[in-house]
């Protein structure tokens, strides 16, 4: 099963390492990575391989979201699924 993990904010140094350790200590593999600066705005998106097992999506949000706060920016996980259909045009 993939997710996607958005990231949102001011600019500034150590987000990408950031985030990407955040989602490592959860057992989660980054398998794609977009990211982009529009004047000091910051926006990323990771697709992401969750473990095997079961998987509490709440319990990742709120570790993601604290250490997004710890950076200054917004982070949001997602099932790949119901990231998909909310953003199909």
């Amino acid at each position: 099963m993939h997710a996607i993990i958005t990231t949102t904010g001011q600019d500034r140094v150590g987000i990408i390492a950031g985030v990407a350790n955040a989602a490592a200590e959860r057992g989660l593999n980054i398998v794609d990575v977009s990211q982009t600066l529009m004047d000091d705005f910051f926006t990323m998106i990771m697709r992401v391989a969750l473990p095997e097992g079961e998987i509490d999506m709440g319990d990742l949000q709120a570790h993601l979201s604290a250490n997004g706060e710890r950076l200054g920016v917004v982070v949001r996980i997602q099932s790949e699924e119901l990231f998909t259909a909310m953003n199909e045009v």
